[in-house]
């Protein structure tokens, strides 16, 4: 079976609502791709990360304890999707991206959070990828594709629907990390793509029938990067 690994946002699991419909319905699409693939997800902490955040800064936490807010709230969120699957994945949660792409190896459906300061679930997501030496990533986030800049702010962007994984790279390149980002996708992670040659499909992770497309590697309404 060919290998995926999703980089599932916060906020499209855990929008502003409680949304146990939607939790549902990407439960039992996920369930019906594990017959045909070996899929890890990893979950992002997404807006109830950034509040956490925020309230840290003006405690003068230091970066790494914000970040340790951070990857406890992707767990959380992980575990909210575990309990949904049920049965249908590997009980025990990896702690990090080696036990996650060992337990690939073994077979079943591995649902994640964050692991490390300074490296944020998108990063874990592809390193569990290179690791997993699996075939895609899934970038299921909360916009639909990559832009040259954001959309909601400049009506001009340039919408991609393909580009190289050089090019992404080169998009998201802004530097160092800090605790709570929001961007398509993250440097690091990308980095770590561009380098081992594996494929991100950027995707709005609400649209089920896009990330079923993402998931079997084929044409999207999103982005497609690749080597």
């Amino acid at each position: 079976m060919d290998k995926v690994v999703i980089s599932l946002g916060g906020s499209v699991l855990v929008p502003d609502m409680s949304d146990a419909q939607y939790v549902r319905k990407l439960a039992w699409l996920l369930s019906e791709m594990a017959k045909e693939y070996r899929i890890c997800i990893v979950c992002g902490g997404g807006r109830i990360a950034r509040y956490y955040i925020s309230m840290g800064r003006e405690l003068d936490f230091t970066k790494e304890e914000l970040d340790s807010l951070g990857i406890a709230v992707t767990r959380l969120n992980a575990t909210v999707l575990l309990l949904a699957l049920g049965e249908e994945a590997v009980p025990a949660m990896p702690r990090n991206e080696e036990e996650a792409a060992q337990l690939m190896e073994e077979g079943g459906m591995i649902v994640m959070g964050g692991t490390t300061p300074g490296h944020t679930t998108d990063a874990v997501a592809a390193k569990v990828a290179e690791l997993a030496k699996a075939k895609r990533i899934v970038n299921a986030t909360s916009v639909e594709a990559a832009y040259s800049a954001d959309p909601k702010r400049f009506h001009d962007a340039e919408r991609y629907s393909t580009m190289t994984l050089k090019q992404l790279f080169n998009l998201v390149d802004k530097g160092v990390h800090e605790a709570g980002p929001s961007n398509v996708f993250d440097r690091l992670g990308a980095e770590i793509a561009m380098k081992a040659g594996i494929p991100i499909y950027i995707v709005n992770g609400r649209d089920l029938e896009e990330m079923e497309k993402a998931i079997k590697g084929r044409d999207v309404k999103g982005t497609i990067a690749e080597p």
